[in-house]
């Protein structure tokens, strides 16, 4: 489907197809419960229940038709109504003219003293009004909307008296807590429909109606409590997290405190916290402790509406007799609030050629950096402090409009209109010009002129231009990160050779994370350390977007459009050598290791054996991580645009065309045709004079081959089109020459960032809930160049104007198909919604037994898509971070450190010995889950080991801080809580406790303490037949064997040293490996989520390991292939998968280097915790429905896996379709097709078998018959043979005893075919041929 218009905002659409199902919010539900025409007297001693606040609701809406109307925005999880009743004059229209308020209560189910005080609000606006003149004005001039109860399914489940919120009525009926359910502004929470509709329906309700100011009312203590409610950091308590809007925050708060006569002295004095006190009543949310998904905070962020939340009593659900209190402390609270909607400044904003209303105009309030946006009339109400404001209107298409020194004064608000003129280049133009008049009104008038264009708001332009060495440059990015803090974030991706930070600023609305929909845009600049103008110019675009964004239309609409990341400096070692005044040398060009980095990325044609630098890598890793779609790299030296390919196959400077050469052309003129001097195609007649390039572009290979180049690797290995920009023929000029370079391209530079918003854009989406599918190819019929979607599905992809045949593709999805039309003025919207395939195989619904899922379940699955989007993997690694103390530990230190996390987690680990090393060390084995001990066949289990060389300790540390962390966040992390409860995990982090002793630290490549005490390698001592043991194992690996044999592992991970290399089965030199795709793929989910593996770079120089590994991932017999690995004993006679991953290449490095290694795998060790729950799980049962156990689990014609106790099984696969056979002694074969995703947990598939009544593969009834007729025929023989040869006994006997001996061999070949089926099966188990004692012991065990 082709949508031919964009919305207005990104989130806004996203958050729109969340909500779609629910309906519209402004048309009244058909009541569930018959209205009641009983006057109702209120006596403020009962809880209203909720079939008793529905009639209340509808039979007040009945009595006040004039004042007050009854809808609902939707439902809730059990299907109740989201009451919301409307108070104004004239409550059913939508004329403008008076600004929206509203209170929610109930948002914990359990805390519900906020609506019973809602409901007595209501009751008293509505039977006050035409009574008491302050009521009346109110309801008259204001459009007040109050919600009861947003959770109304855990209000029935509260117990009244419960203060403490122990009876489990807090969150929803899918126990989601709906305070931490709505889209963060830090971690990017996004709303799951199915788990929390009330949410959704909230959501899509702020969106239509503008609210302009709202309080959100809760229970437990008595306090009222500012944005932001949470904070980057996410430090539990006590960071103030400002908001732009922190002053008037404040004062709102302290409205609705100072006229509460508890709240306002600070001491709520409640029972649980009796030294809890908040000075004046309020608090900062953060401050007060964290709290990411937040309601108040969305409203604030996305919803043009300033929210506060009110805790109304130390008591959740007090009893009953205590309500009229409460109504009685907060009456005058909750009327003086709603009383500050009509503070500040309002007005409409209009079209100034023909009055139209407009639309989303930004209405922008000079030093407060926090936009808001007209409603559909135009109209728009910023609460703002008496003062006074300079304030614009800006709108796309329109010149901007600012009226300086707005007075606002206390009380009444101040009129100000606006009215823009639409831009035009010629003809009539509308000129509007305004000022404040004395008495508030806003003055303005239009006159047509021709052709006098309107008078613009030029933008401010950067004046101290200089050069910026590091230190200069760190202080002006930090400074402009803390200033303009709302649209600017400073990060930094990584360090170079000499430790220095390599800066990168991201400019956007929400500039920490990325919006759904809104494209990655990237400049970097001084790549070659000599090449500075780029810096500066880079430094100078900063400037000038954080200081006009909310003034310039322009830059207003890019920044809140699109995620624009600049980084000034790749080299700023190089830099720090360069001198001023360098025309063409090559002084600083380099890095600190002297090789240039424009030659050091992975090339398509030639392969380089220079060690990939930090630089390149951090570069390579920041690609990797955000879906840029557009780039330019900035160097210096001529004046040209170049674009890809870099190279030639051929190694010739000839034109190399990408399959997107016309995209390249095109953006590259975007550039160079806005610089005055580059677009005419002599660069540089002093220094070359022959050198001419038509319309300032070139194809970079034409110009001359750059092997290794940046621009390329971009393009082939991301989403990302990357151009490489030459910006002036001085690589170093002086800082006197700098105004002229920004003069030349600043117009150029913001030109070429308006490219990303062109070509189609959309969202794939699963049709089946809406859901974005992430790492869907999108690929464009005749161009062999495919893009992917990012996490949630959002795409981009840049074509020139045309009309394409565009597919959308996925595992396990039908691929579907569209034509789009691409224009040159805006970006075209195609989104695809795609259909599962069938899981089986005629494409048919599925038959047979199918399984229901709890909503704990649907949560869990939840939490498992979301974890395996790098963007929910890297939240739970910031969520977990905590303060450790890095060291290499003895074994007694070892010993202690794991008794201690057995001892203070006793409820969640169990400590083992494994068995013990030749020197009597014990092997650890620590196994972590909700019921340590317990068997639980239905949970996954995976094996985490290191060690096995102990002379490579960096594994055993890493598991250490692993087990630590999960230990530390459980019970306060909910996602590691949910993974530990779902998962058995068993951590084993050394197997050679003897080697480790014998090991030195900071030695790279010595094998001291390699081998156990004996000299034997471990890994190579692992075999399952007793003919192949020259001796007896080792008692380490005697240990390891009982291990991987007693228990039914789903995984396995060791963690190994002295390479950079994740590996996967098998050690042993085998000519192919069954399933290989499986284990490749588990290997790279290690690799992809550890920032150095991936890349495929190893650069262990110290071993002679170097050369390019695709993906970070090879078969561990490339690399050091060997008998007798741990590895292939797993894999063997384990049926377990198990990766190997080299860590680094230095053995064993000096501690101080442990934190580094930490952070490098602490992201790819929980991607493990996480996969384990995918692939293929279920249950082998017989139609009674008794579990079948040792059931044959065959995968694609080839890897088997048992079924265990209570018939469980569970296997790996890489996403794709898979087909299944389940094999069971007396049971008929069951085939089944599956689909594995790549982001979903596993499927859970039931298979029941059928009794197997064949004989030899034939029916039953047609074998008995067979035989029947069969014994008849040979009786008669018998007889007849018995008359003719009566005269011939001895020959008689002699033919008898023949026939005899014929039958008993045909009976042994029959009993010999009737086991083939099963046999023949088993005789595969094992790959070696030769059979022991061990084997028939272990088969038995099966």
């Amino acid at each position: 489907m082709v949508h031919i218009a964009e919305l207005p905002s990104s989130l806004f659409a996203f958050l729109l197809l969340l909500g779609a199902c629910l309906g519209d919010a402004r048309n009244p539900r058909t009541p569930s419960v018959p209205p009641s025409t009983e006057e109702t007297v209120e006596t403020y001693t009962n809880y209203y229940g909720y079939v008793k606040l529905t009639g209340l609701l509808q039979s007040l809406a009945q009595k006040y038709p004039h004042i007050a109307n009854l809808s609902s925005v939707g439902h809730s999880v059990e299907g109740r109504e989201l009451w919301v009743m409307r108070i104004t004059k004239d409550p059913h229209g939508d004329a403008p003219g008076k600004p929206k308020f509203k209170y929610v209560g109930n948002m914990h189910g359990d805390e519900t003293v906020s609506r019973q005080v809602l409901v007595y609000l209501v009751e008293y606006l509505l039977t006050q009004y035409g009574e008491e003149p302050r009521i009346t004005e109110l309801v008259d001039t204001t459009d007040i909307y109050i919600m009861p109860s947003m959770n109304p399914d855990g209000f029935e489940k509260s117990v009244e008296g419960d203060c403490g919120g122990n009876g489990g009525g807090r969150n929803n009926a899918r126990n989601e807590d709906l305070n931490r359910s709505f889209p963060d502004q830090y971690d990017g929470t996004t709303v799951n429909a199915d788990n929390v509709p009330e949410v959704t329906a909230v959501i899509k309700w702020i969106q239509e109606k503008k609210f302009v100011l709202s309080g959100n009312l809760h229970g437990g203590t008595v306090v009222a409590s500012y944005p932001f409610d949470d904070s980057a950091v996410h430090r539990p308590q006590g960071f103030y997290s400002k908001a732009e809007d922190d002053k008037l925050f404040r004062y709102l708060a302290l409205v609705y405190s100072q006229n509460h006569p508890t709240m306002k002295t600070g001491m709520p004095n409640c029972p649980d916290s009796q030294d809890e006190t908040f000075n004046d009543g309020i608090i900062n949310g953060a401050e007060w402790y964290d709290v990411p998904g937040g309601m108040q905070d969305y409203n604030y962020l996305h919803g043009n509406c300033l929210e506060i939340t009110m805790e109304l009593s130390c008591c959740k659900y007090p009893p009953a007799s205590e309500l009229h209190k409460e109504w009685d402390l907060n009456r005058e609270s909750l009327l003086a609030y709603i009383e500050q909607v009509h503070i500040g400044v309002y007005g409409y904003v209009k079209n100034a050629v023909d009055g139209a209303a407009l639309f989303n105009v930004s209405i922008v309030v000079a030093s407060i950096r926090h936009n808001l946006t007209t409603g559909k009339y135009g109209e728009y109400y910023r609460l703002l402090l008496p003062g006074t404001y300079n304030i614009t209107a800006a709108a796309q298409g329109y010149t901007p409009m600012t009226v300086p020194s707005v007075v606002v004064v206390e009380g009444k608000a101040t009129e100000l209109n606006f009215t823009l003129a639409p831009v035009v280049n010629e003809g009539v133009t509308a000129t509007t010009h305004a000022m404040p008049a004395p008495n508030g009104q806003n003055l303005s008038s239009t006159t047509t002129s021709r052709p006098v264009l309107p008078p613009e708001l030029q933008p401010v332009q950067p004046q101290d231009f200089r050069h910026h060495g590091y230190s200069d440059m760190e202080v002006f990015l930090r400074d402009y990160s803390r200033q303009f803090s709302s649209i600017a974030h400073l990060y930094s991706i990584g360090r170079s050779v000499e430790n220095r930070e390599l800066y990168v600023m991201a400019i956007s609305g929400n500039p920490k994370v990325h919006e759904h929909g809104e494209p990655e845009f990237k400049y970097i600049a001084n790549m070659h350390g000599n090449e500075v103008v780029g810096r500066e110019l880079l430094l100078k675009l900063i400037e000038y977007l954080c200081h006009n964004y909310g003034t310039d239309a322009e830059v207003t609409q890019l920044v809140n459009n699109t995620r624009i990341h600049i980084m000034p400096s790749m080299n700023p070692d190089g830099y720090e050598e360069a001198t001023e005044g360098d025309i063409k040398g090559y002084r600083g060009r380099n890095n600190s290791n002297n090789l240039d980095l424009n030659r050091n990325f992975p090339d398509q044609y030639f392969t380089s054996n220079e060690t990939r630098q930090p630089e390149t890598i951090a570069v390579m890793n920041w690609v990797k991580s955000i879906p840029f779609v557009l780039s330019a790299n900035l160097h210096g030296g001529s004046l040209v645009v170049n674009y890809p390919y870099d190279d030639d196959k051929e190694g010739l400077s000839q034109y190399s065309r990408s399959p997107d050469d016309d995209v390249f052309q095109q953006v590259s003129r975007a550039y160079s045709q806005e610089n005055p001097l580059m677009h005419n195609g002599h660069p540089c007649k002093d220094l070359y004079p022959n050198e001419y390039f038509e319309d300032g572009i070139t194809n970079g290979a034409n110009w001359y081959n750059v092997p290794g180049g940046m621009q390329d690797w971009n393009y082939l290995n991301t989403n990302c089109f990357e151009v490489t920009i030459e910006l002036g023929c001085e690589k170093y000029p002086w800082s006197k020459d700098l105004p002229k370079y920004w003069e030349q391209n600043r117009r150029a530079l913001l030109q070429f960032i308006h490219q990303v918003h062109s070509g189609v854009k959309g969202t794939v989406s699963d049709i089946r809930d809406g859901t974005g599918i992430p790492n869907a190819t999108i690929s464009v019929k005749d161009i062999h160049h495919n893009i992917t979607t990012a996490g949630t599905g959002d795409y981009w992809r840049l074509l020139v104007p045309a009309t394409y045949y565009i597919t959308a593709s996925a595992h396990g999805y039908i691929p579907l198909g569209t034509y789009a039309t691409v224009s040159k003025d805006h970006v075209e919207l195609v989104d695809f919604n795609l259909t599962r395939v069938r899981s089986d195989a005629n494409g048919q619904s599925p038959v047979g037994p199918q399984p229901t899922q709890t909503p704990s379940e649907k949560a869990f699955q939840s939490l498992i898509k979301n974890l395996s989007l790098s963007q929910g993997l890297e939240q739970l690694v910031t969520s977990t971070a905590m303060e450790s103390r890095f060291r290499y530990r003895g074994y007694k230190d070892l010993s202690g450190f794991m008794q201690g996390l057995t001892l203070n987690f006793p409820k969640i680990t169990s400590l083992h010995s494994l068995g013990q090393s030749v020197e009597f060390r014990t092997i650890w084995g620590l196994e972590i889950s909700n019921k340590p001990g317990e068997a639980e066949p239905s949970e996954p289990k995976i094996r985490f080991v290191a060690g096995i060389h102990g002379n490579a300790p960096v594994g055993t540390e890493l598991l250490l801080e692993f087990a630590a962390l999960l230990c530390i966040n459980y019970g306060k992390n909910p996602a590691i809580t949910r993974l530990i409860n779902e998962t058995r995990i068993v951590i084993v982090p050394s197997i050679n406790p003897d080697g480790r002793e014998q090991a030195v630290e900071k030695q790279c490549n010595s094998l001291q303490g390699s081998t156990n005490i004996h000299g034997r390698d471990l890994d190579t001592d692992f075999f399952g037949n007793a003919s192949q043991h020259v001796v007896e194992p080792q008692p380490e690996t005697r240990a390891m064997m009982n291990l991987i044999l007693d228990q039914g592992y789903t995984l396995s991970v060791a963690l190994d040293g002295g390479s950079l290399v994740a590996t996967y089965p098998y050690d042993k030199p085998v000519q192919s490996v069954e399933n290989e795709v499986t284990l490749k793929y588990l290997a790279g989910v290690y690799a992809k989520n550890h920032p150095k593996i991936h890349l495929g770079n190893t650069g262990c120089s110290n071993n002679g390991q170097m050369g390019n590994i695709p993906g970070g991932v090879m078969r561990a017999a490339e690399r050091q292939s060997h008998m007798g690995s741990m590895k292939d004993f797993s894999m063997d006679f384990g049926h377990c998968p198990e990766i190997t991953v080299y860590s680094g290449c230095c053995l064993f490095p000096a501690a101080e280097q442990l934190p580094t290694l930490w952070a490098e795998n602490k992201k790819a060790l929980l991607s493990m915790l996480v996969e384990v729950h995918k692939g293929v799980r279920g249950v082998v049962r017989d139609k009674s429905g008794k579990p079948i156990v040792g059931a044959i689990i065959v995968l694609n014609e080839g890897v088997r896996v048992f079924t265990g106790e209570g018939g469980y099984f569970h296997a790996l696969l890489a996403p794709g379709n898979h087909n299944i056979e389940a094999v069971a002694d007396g049971y008929q074969q069951q085939h089944k097709q599956v689909v594995v995703f790549s982001n979903e947990a596993a499927s859970f598939i039931i298979i029941e078998f059928d009794m197997d009544n064949r004989i030899l593969g034939l029916p039953r009834e047609f074998v008995v018959a067979g035989a029947a007729a069969s014994m008849t025929a040979l009786v008669v023989t018998a007889c007849i043979i018995w008359c003719v040869c009566a005269a011939k006994s001895s020959r008689q006997k002699d033919g008898f005893h023949r026939l005899r001996q014929h039958r008993e061999d045909y009976d042994d070949e029959i009993r010999l075919t009737s086991m083939g089926s099963k046999k023949s099966l088993l005789a595969h188990e094992f790959q070696d041929e030769s059979e022991s004692d061990e084997d028939t012991l272990y088969a038995n065990k099966i």
